[in-house]
């Protein structure tokens, strides 16, 4: 409806000026309707790319007087931007091309966009067809690459994009740049463009100057276009150089790309040129200084620092202390007292901590840290904790073929050897005895903090039988014992709970004894007498003959002296009877 007020409108207006010029002729002014006239009779020919100017804007079409019997229809559409902003206004002058001389509402059909396709499809020829550079604005990406507006549409193979193909295309899109025309088939309407190609041109020629100027010791710079597992490539110019890993930084680097990422721009340092095979060294440490020349002044033997766990090993923790400067605390300096497996049992990359400097060589780069030194040693005070002989109670943390260690303070443990364990018991394996978690006391033997080792005794909780052993089997003595164990060399007689002594096979009797298991098998009970008795050795020596010999000697005599004498005189006799047996053996 609106249209037709228009168009209405617009008729009026027309028939108006043409009377309004033919009153001023009646009344002798036949200029405006002599001009009127011949715009009237213009012709303008379908096809044809005219001028006018903007008259009037609707929300559909924008009508345009061209000069003809009838102003000229647009559609809206093709005054759009791309957000969709109107980008004419009345009174504009616009190019448009001749479609039809008349619609349904008798308006003459034009079209902007067509004009301006001849208009661009000139400005191709103008640079050239094929092999020609235009300007254009990537606005949109389509398959196998980008689409170009340069007045007409055209397309950007992704392979002819930039000098490295590949990569997310969407960041191109918005770019006003230079294209070449690489295919123009005007027909079908095709053009295939290429950026790839001016910027390879472009390139080559700031790659000769580049390469003209360029030597060792001086400073560029740089885009870095691509990272490795070794280092980057960085574009000094036209010129790529490589920066290895080891020259990017004073510090530890893991990877290239901690520190580094494809587009950054930084200066670097030519290392090394060779133009034989056109490789460049470049170096991004060396654009500041070495900060190892400052270690020593900065850090000494015993500084307490702080720094922050930037890597870890098998073997420790690097610490960054300064700029291109780390430290290494290795495992055995992280505690007192907890036996780590790996660092990252106490540690963890981030961490900030507080170490002691242990030992600095700058000609290696390496600064020795301890984790453990920032800390009291539990081992000095355990001394005044624990004195030698300090009773003690805690639980069994583990067992070894050697002794029982005992938990004895938070990460400290004591060592209670098998030798240890028992005064009289012979024990092959602490298994034997005790349990993994088991509560038992011991004795403090030993505290020796440099080692940090601490020993222990359970046995030393009771008086060594073998102190008054002396005393209670004199030689001479009369035992009676329950047999242990059968050996080819005698048999082995327990007199008192753990005490033991040896009835060798020469003593078992008078008699030649072929083999002691001949004699006695283990359960029996025997008597004997001791002969001798080493506290030191902690053995004891007992006879079974000679006990036999002094009893038969007590018969014999037994008629010259009453029952008591003889008893009384039983050390005597065997001590003689000993001795005669002691004169037989020689």
């Amino acid at each position: 409806m609106s249209d037709d007020k228009d168009y209405n409108s617009r008729t009026a207006m027309t028939i108006k000026r043409f009377a309004d010029a033919e009153d001023e002729a009646d009344q002798g002014g036949s200029g405006e309707f002599a001009e009127l006239f011949q715009e009237s009779i213009r012709h303008h020919h379908v096809g044809e790319v005219v001028k006018g100017k903007v008259v009037h804007i609707s929300n559909d079409y924008v009508l345009v007087d061209i000069g003809y019997k009838s102003e000229g229809s647009i559609p809206v559409e093709e005054f759009l931007d791309e957000a969709g902003n109107l980008t004419v206004q009345v009174g504009d002058e616009v190019k448009a091309l001749f479609e039809r001389k008349e619609n349904q509402k008798g308006y003459a059909v034009l079209s902007k966009r067509k004009a301006d396709r001849l208009s661009a499809w000139d400005s191709i020829d103008a640079a050239g067809g094929e092999g020609g550079i235009v300007e254009g604005k990537i606005t949109g990406k389509v398959k196998g690459g980008l689409t170009v507006d340069i007045g007409v549409q055209a397309f950007l193979p992704a392979s002819q994009v930039d000098l490295r193909p590949g990569g997310n295309l969407d960041k191109y899109i918005g770019v006003t740049d230079r294209f070449k025309v690489l295919k123009l088939n005007k027909k079908r309407g095709n053009i295939v463009l290429s950026r790839r190609v001016l910027l390879e041109e472009e390139r080559a020629g700031v790659r000769t100057e580049t390469l003209a100027n360029l030597a060792e010791g001086q400073t560029r710079e740089g885009v870095v276009k691509n990272i490795t597992d070794y280092g980057a490539f960085v574009d000094i110019g036209g010129v790529d150089g490589l920066l290895h890993v080891t020259d990017m930084s004073w510090g530890r680097l893991g990877h290239p790309s901690e520190m580094l990422k494809p587009g950054d721009k930084l200066s670097v340092k030519v290392l090394k040129y060779d133009q034989e095979k056109g490789k460049i060294s470049l170096g991004l440490k060396q654009i500041t200084p070495d900060p190892w020349l400052a270690v020593e002044q900065k850090f000494r033997v015993g500084d307490r620092v702080s720094g922050r766990v930037v890597s870890m090993t098998d073997y420790g923790a690097f610490v960054a202390l300064d700029e291109g400067v780390e430290g290494l605390v290795h495992v055995s300096e992280m505690s007192w007292t907890k036996r780590l497996r790996h660092p990252s049992d106490l540690l963890t990359v981030g961490d900030e901590v507080e170490t002691v400097v242990l030992g600095i060589d700058t000609g290696n780069r390496r600064i020795s840290l301890g984790l453990k030194q920032a800390q009291a040693n539990p081992w000095t005070q355990l001394e005044e904790k624990y004195p030698v002989g300090t009773k003690l109670e805690g639980q069994i943390k583990s067992i070894t073929d050697f002794g029982v260690f005992i938990g004895v303070d938070e990460g400290i443990d004591g060592l209670v050897h098998v030798s240890d364990i028992s005064w009289t018991k012979r024990i092959k394996h602490p298994g034997e005895v005790y349990a993994k978690g088991q509560t038992v006391q011991a004795v403090v033997l030993n505290v020796d903090a440099e080692n940090e080792r601490l020993s222990l005794g359970i046995k030393q909780l009771t008086p060594d039988p073998w102190s008054v052993i002396p005393a209670t089997y004199r030689p001479g003595t009369r035992v009676r014992g329950k047999v242990t164990s059968v050996t080819d060399f005698g048999v082995f007689l327990e007199i008192e709970e753990g005490i033991e002594g040896l009835v060798h096979v020469s003593e078992l009797s008078r008699e030649k004894v072929a083999s002691p298991k001949d004699f006695a098998s283990v359960g029996d009970e025997l008597d004997a007498v001791v002969l001798s008795v080493d506290d030191v050795e902690k053995k004891i020596a007992l006879s079974v003959k000679a006990l036999q010999a002094a009893a038969e000697k007590a018969e014999l005599e037994s008629y010259m002296q009453d029952r008591g004498e003889a008893t009384s005189n039983l050390g005597a006799l065997l001590r003689e009877g000993m001795r005669k047996n002691g004169d037989n053996n020689d």
